[in-house]
């Protein structure tokens, strides 16, 4: 039987063919019904890390959404498609005169920041419906373009028959499949995502992933402290500061804690996570001028 004061982030191998919300599902299924939240979806036919987090730690979902992502990605040129994807209806067939030099070329003119149009078939809510939704009705809207920024575009390879993989890395909200067609319509023969692999999201990696069969497997043998990693995982990139113990009742009670009980000088305005004595994770807190203040509580 799992302990239902379970808290902590599993990271789970999407494999294709599940949704984000069926791992969300299994996961919750599997542990009993303990709270359970997905960190960022992956497309159905998209595979890879998805950190799964449970109990109090469903609170740092949002934190792990908005960190870097990375991805291995495959374009194949020449070919445009209704979805963006391998998934959609051909629209249409160019031959491709690029060069690599070109390929390489038109991918990297695409770091740094951009904006980027999401796609109609994308789970965007434009007056409370999704996007794909009005594409599956055979509507298409005007979207607004979103800013995104594209860290580094790594890793080229040309496969043979106009396909292309490449190791994107990119903020949150970046969609991989308007990138290939964008690239495709930079070099003039249009082009979709005809196969992806998400590789890590923030400090979450292929590494230290587990497939869903692996992981009920783990449950059911007692051995999830195997998979389950701290919450404090998620949140690496924050300084980490220590409250004495003289402050529990501060701690205990979310209070704002003056910074005479942490053990390391601060900044003001920056966020840290903050541990007791006992070296457990509290939460996350914001510096103020003269203390700390609670953000996000995992107690």
């Amino acid at each position: 039987m799992v302990d239902s004061n379970i808290s902590g982030i599993i990271n789970i191998y999407k494999e294709k063919g599940f949704t984000s919300h069926d791992v969300v599902n299994v996961v919750r299924k599997t542990l009993g019904r303990i709270k359970t939240g997905h960190t960022g979806t992956l497309d159905p036919e998209a595979e890879g890390v998805l950190p799964i987090c449970v109990g109090k730690s469903t609170k740092l979902a949002d934190y792990i959404t908005a960190s870097v992502k990375q991805y291995k990605a495959e374009m194949t040129l020449g070919v445009t498609t209704t979805t963006e994807d391998h998934t959609g209806e051909i629209i249409k067939i160019c031959q491709v005169n690029a060069s690599h030099e070109d390929v390489e070329r038109a991918a990297r003119s695409f770091i740094g920041e951009y904006y980027q149009k999401p796609p109609m078939y994308s789970a965007v809510k434009v007056n409370g419906k999704k996007l794909y939704e009005l594409a599956r009705e055979g509507v298409e809207i005007e979207r607004k373009t979103r800013l995104i920024h594209i860290y580094a575009i790594d890793n080229i390879i040309f496969k043979g028959d106009n396909v292309v993989e490449m190791l994107v890395t990119c903020s949150k909200g970046t969609y991989i499949r308007t990138l290939c067609k964008d690239i495709g319509e930079k070099l003039g023969c249009g082009a979709h995502m005809s196969a992806l692999v998400r590789t890590a999201s923030g400090r979450f990696t292929l590494d230290n992933s587990i497939k869903l069969d692996d992981f009920k497997h783990l449950v059911a043998e007692g051995r999830l402290e195997e998979v389950l990693l701290r919450p404090e995982e998620a949140l690496k990139e924050y300084k980490s500061v220590t409250v004495s113990g003289a402050a529990e009742k501060y701690l205990a009670n979310g209070n704002k804690i003056s910074l005479n009980y942490c053990n390391k000088p601060l900044a003001e305005g920056e966020q840290v996570t903050v541990f007791d004595e006992d070296n457990k994770i509290v939460g996350v807190y914001l510096v103020m001028a003269d203390c700390i203040k609670p953000i996000t509580m995992l107690r």
